[in-house]
């Protein structure tokens, strides 16, 4: 499977050079990339459509980059640690050290995370 984003997409969000990621990374970040767009794809089945449009390709690129990028920053999702006076904290939204498309980001790919359903449990039945 080809993913739309690729290891130097991360790498640039990531503030490093492409060629500074060592082959068993650049593996490692292919593979999530993957794992992001199987996620993405499960919720917009026409996605390799929706690809023609040059915006939506880019916003896609950055939704499966960042999504990889905060788990190769903190893979074990530490919230955070300390030794002595030093003490170090991340926000909770970025340290749960698993792949996920945040809700902004689903959002920005055009899909509601929030809204109001209505389920009507009666039946009409014919006499």
């Amino acid at each position: 499977m080809t993913t739309y984003a690729d290891a130097t997409d991360v790498a640039a969000r990531w503030g490093k050079d492409p060629g500074s990621l060592d082959t068993a990374l650049t593996s490692l970040i292919n593979v999530r990339l993957a794992d992001a767009e199987r996620m993405i794809k499960r919720r917009i089945s026409d996605l390799d459509t929706q690809v023609a449009d040059e915006d939506f390709l880019a916003e896609l690129k950055r939704v499966e980059s960042e999504a990889v990028l905060r788990l190769a920053r903190n893979p074990d999702g530490y919230a955070s640690e300390g030794d002595g006076n030093y003490q170090y904290m991340l926000m909770q939204e970025i340290s749960s050290g698993k792949l996920e498309i945040l809700p902004d980001e689903w959002d920005s790919l055009g899909v509601t995370t929030t809204g109001l359903f209505f389920i009507d449990p009666t039946t009409v039945r014919a006499t």
